[in-house]
């Protein structure tokens, strides 16, 4: 057979030529390539998934159930959804029509966005973020507005952060407490403040929510809790890191029913419904590993602990997070950009952390670094980045 070659020059849309690649994913590609890594860059779990959840999809597909489920999830996983929301944070959402299954809270972010967002609109991002939020602003053609949040409030939101960045074009906020990458929570003060604000504009607000269980100090505050949120707020939450779960791709919407109706209807062009199997993994997680969860939290806060202090007495000033999985260093006064601490920090300790300025502007003097490890890997890495700060040439000694 021949092929005939024609010149062919790519038409790729506006949109994907603007975005970047994920900054976490070149260093994480880069220490993949090496051996003897520390990698404390992506945000995942160090546990397995519990062997009773597993086991459920195993049985799922022993029964052979394998066909598609309700384009909204399983019935009964909905259920369970509801159920939890409610004994955990006190929340009331309607199974029948109030809550949807998704590939993953990345897949509720973008059906959110893609619901809500028309050209042209302006979406308030609270910065440092995940890397995710403002480029699928920019894809669904609306506009990214940075609201920076500062290091000497330990990089909580305040409600005058919000409203000096409203315009007569803003029509959302995203927030996303506890932070990836700060580990910043929302204190439910902080969240009435900010949600007056939001009233006031009538704004929608998408917050994501999969960190919540990771909440070290104090309960969460979930932002549909708050006086006037419920009815303008789309809560995105999922199974990947409270439940070691992160490969199984599962998460959920909960939302008042147009806004879900709205988003059931792109996931049912876009992806039909979630895996099957995994769903089932999903309800028995929901149903059954209460202990491991809270295991799971006791060993967070105490690596949490162990690290923030370690790396303040070897120089690097840190405020102590109040959630998620992440400690989020200033290094400033070594008097390198977070890129170039990053790389040399990767290629000559072969420690490998994520740049804050990938996490936006705001992230930049700081880096992620990710205590979703052993005790044993992250006291290597502190006395690998404590050796890196002796003998580089930078500003710290």
């Amino acid at each position: 057979m021949t092929i005939i070659k024609t010149e062919h020059e790519p038409k790729l849309s506006q949109g994907v030529r603007r975005i970047q690649p994920s900054g976490i994913r070149r260093f994480f590609d880069l220490a993949s390539s090496m051996e003897n890594i520390i990698s404390l860059g992506v945000g995942e779990p160090d546990f397995t998934t519990p062997w009773n959840v597993r086991e459920a999809s195993i049985h799922s597909l022993e029964r052979g159930i394998t066909a598609y489920t309700a384009n909204a999830g399983l019935m009964e996983l909905r259920e369970a959804i509801s159920d939890y929301l409610h004994r955990r944070f006190t929340l009331s959402y309607n199974p029948n029509n109030e809550i949807v299954v998704t590939v993953g809270a990345s897949e509720g972010i973008d059906l959110a966005l893609r619901a809500v967002i028309d050209p042209g609109d302006e979406v308030l991002i609270v910065e440092p973020c995940f890397v995710a939020y403002a480029p699928l602003v920019s894809l669904m053609g609306g506009i990214p507005v940075s609201v920076p949040v500062k290091a000497e409030n330990h990089f909580e939101l305040k409600a005058s952060d919000v409203a000096d960045k409203v315009t007569e074009r803003t029509k959302a906020i995203m927030l996303s407490f506890p932070n990836n990458p700060t580990g910043a929570v929302l204190s439910e003060s902080a969240l009435k403040d900010v949600a007056k604000v939001v009233v006031k504009h009538d704004l929608i607000v998408i917050s994501d929510e999969i960190y919540a269980e990771l909440s070290y100090d104090s309960s969460h505050a979930s932002v549909p809790n708050a006086v006037g949120m419920r009815e303008r707020t789309i809560l995105i939450s999922g199974f990947s890191k409270a439940f070691a779960m992160t490969g199984w791709r599962v998460g959920y919407i909960a939302a008042p029913e147009p806004y879900a109706s709205a988003m059931l209807k792109i996931h049912q062009y876009a992806m039909m419904c979630a895996s099957t199997m995994a769903q089932y993994a999903a309800l028995e997680a929901l149903t059954n590993t209460q202990d491991e969860m809270e295991e799971m939290i006791v060993s967070y806060r105490q690596r949490r602990n162990y690290f923030v202090k370690s790396l303040r007495e070897i120089g690097l000033s840190c405020h102590m997070p109040g959630g998620a999985f992440y400690v989020f260093p200033s290094i400033q006064s070594t008097g390198l950009s977070s890129e170039a601490f990053a790389e040399q920090l990767l290629m000559s300790q072969k420690v490998a952390v994520v740049p804050g300025h990938v996490f936006g502007a705001g992230g930049e003097g700081y880096i992620r670094c990710s205590y979703a490890a052993s005790m044993k890997q992250l006291e290597e890495a502190v006395d690998r980045i404590d050796h890196f700060l002796k003998n580089t040439q930078v500003g710290i000694r």
